[in-house]
C-alpha cells in the first residue's frame, strides 16, 4: 500500500501542479478564460478517456508496468509544458502528462483493492489520501520552483514521477505477490451479478461531484487573482483545500466502513454546497475556512466512491475503477471549460459559483443509489510483470 499511494501520490503531483502554472501561461501566451480551462481540459480527456481502456486491458492479463511507466510519464509531460514554446505543444505536453495519469489509476487501485483485506474503504482512502496529497503538493511545489528559477524552473516537477517509477520498477515483483493466484480465478465463476443500475446511478453522482472539483482546482488561484492576491497565494488556497481533501479521505474511509458507504457520501453533498457559497461570497478568513471544509467534503469521498464503484462491478475491478476515475476527472474537465466560458461571458464569481451546483444535483441522484451486492469471492486476472 506505501508504494501504491506513492505512485498514486506522484502521478497526481504532476496533474495538481497545473493550475498553478496556468497564472503564467496566461500571461506568456495572452490566453483568454476559456483558452486556460481548455489546457485542464486536455489533461482531463487524456487521462480520462482511455483509462477505461487500461481497466479492461488490466482485468483481462494485468499490467503492472503500466505503474512505473504512468508515473514518469505524467511528470515529464507536466515538467515539458513549463517551457513549451507555443499555446499548441503545452496543450501537447498537457496530454502526454494526462496519458500517464490513465496509465497508473486502474492499475494500481485495482491492488489497492487486492491488499485492503475486509475494510477496503479505509485500505482504499490510504491509496487515495496518496493522490489527495500529490494534488496538494503539486501547486505548491510548482509555485516554489517558479518563484526560485523562473517558469523554467517548473520542469524539476519531472524529479518525483521519475523518482518513483524507479522504486516501483524495483519493487513490482513483490507487488505481483498480492495478485490471485490461478487456481482462486476459478473463482470468478462464483461472482454474484453485477448491480449495472447502481453504477451507472454512481457514475453521475461522480461526474456532478466534480463540477465542484475540478471547478475549485482551476479556478482558485486565478479567483484569488483577480481579488488582488498574488499568483502565489493564490496557490497557497489551492493547497490548502487539497490538503484538506486529503484529511477528509482518511477520514471518510473509515467512516464509511462504520456507518455504510451511501450514509458518508450523501452527508458530503449536504455540507459542500454552503461552504462553497460562503467562500465565493463572504471571502476573507471565513471564505478560506469554508473552502478548506468543502475540500474535505468534497474530495474525501474520492476513495469511498472508488470502493463503491468496484462494489457494483466485482468481477471487473480494473474497469469500474477505471470508469470512477476516469469519469470524474473527464466530466470535471468539460465542466472546467464550461465555467471558464461562463467566466469569459459573465465573470469569474458566476463560474464560482456554478461550482456549487453539482454537489447539489449529485445529493439528489445519490438518495437513488442502491445497495452493493454482498460480497462473495471475486478474483480479477492476475498480473503480468
Amino acid at each position: 500500500m506505501g508504494a501504491l499511494s506513492a505512485g498514486h501520490l506522484a502521478t497526481d503531483l504532476a496533474q495538481g501542479s497545473l493550475p498553478a502554472l496556468l497564472p503564467y501561461l496566461v500571461d506568456k501566451f495572452d490566453l483568454s478564460y476559456t483558452m486556460a480551462a481548455a489546457l485542464v481540459l486536455a489533461a482531463t480527456i487524456s487521462s480520462s478517456l482511455i483509462q477505461p481502456a487500461f481497466g479492461v486491458w488490466s482485468d483481462a492479463r494485468g499490467a503492472l508496468w503500466l505503474l512505473p511507466l504512468g508515473v514518469a510519464l505524467s511528470g515529464i509531460g507536466m515538467a515539458a509544458t513549463a517551457i513549451a514554446p507555443a499555446y499548441w505543444v503545452a496543450v501537447v505536453c498537457v496530454l502526454v502528462a494526462g496519458l500517464g495519469v490513465a496509465a497508473y489509476h486502474p492499475e494500481g487501485s485495482k491492488f489497492a483493492s487486492y491488499v485492503s483485506g475486509s475494510r477496503r474503504a479505509s485500505g482504499m482512502a490510504f491509496f487515495s489520501v496518496g493522490g489527495n496529497v500529490g494534488f496538494a503538493l503539486g501547486p505548491i511545489l510548482a509555485a516554489a520552483f517558479i518563484h526560485a528559477f523562473g517558469l523554467r524552473g517548473a520542469t524539476l516537477l519531472a524529479a518525483p514521477g521519475l523518482l518513483v517509477a524507479g522504486g516501483l520498477v524495483r519493487v513490482r515483483r513483490y507487488l505481483a505477490e498480492f495478485a490471485p493466484s490461478r487456481e482462486d480465478r476459478a473463482a470468478v465463476a462464483d461472482v454474484q451479478q453485477a448491480e449495472r443500475r447502481g453504477l451507472t446511478l454512481l457514475l453521475v453522482v461522480v461526474g456532478l461531484r466534480s463540477v465542484a472539483h475540478m471547478g475549485l482546482f482551476t479556478f482558485i488561484p486565478l479567483w484569488e487573482k483577480s481579488q488582488g492576491r498574488s499568483a502565489t497565494y493564490g496557490t497557497f488556497v489551492l493547497g490548502g483545500f487539497l490538503i484538506a481533501g486529503a484529511i477528509g479521505t482518511l477520514c471518510g474511509g473509515p467512516l464509511a466502513d462504520r456507518f455504510g458507504r451511501r450514509p458518508v457520501l450523501r452527508w458530503s453533498f449536504v455540507v459542500a454546497t454552503p461552504l462553497i457559497l460562503v467562500y465565493v461570497l463572504a471571502g476573507g478568513v471565513v471564505g478560506i475556512v469554508a473552502v478548506m471544509l468543502a475540500g474535505a467534503a468534497v474530495i474525501g469521498t474520492f476513495g469511498v466512491s472508488l470502493v463503491m464503484s468496484q462494489e457494483y462491478l466485482p468481477a471487473r475491478v480494473g474497469m469500474a475503477s477505471g470508469l470512477s476515475i476516469g469519469l470524474a476527472i473527464g466530466l470535471g474537465g468539460v465542466a472546467a471549460l464550461t465555467l471558464g466560458a461562463v467566466a469569459d461571458a459573465v465573470d469569474l464569481r458566476a463560474a464560482l459559483l456554478g461550482t456549487a451546483v453539482g454537489p447539489a444535483l449529485a445529493l439528489g441522484v445519490s438518495l437513488l443509489l442502491p445497495p452493493a451486492p454482498v460480497r462473495r469471492r471475486v478474483e480479477p486476472a492476475p498480473a503480468t510483470l
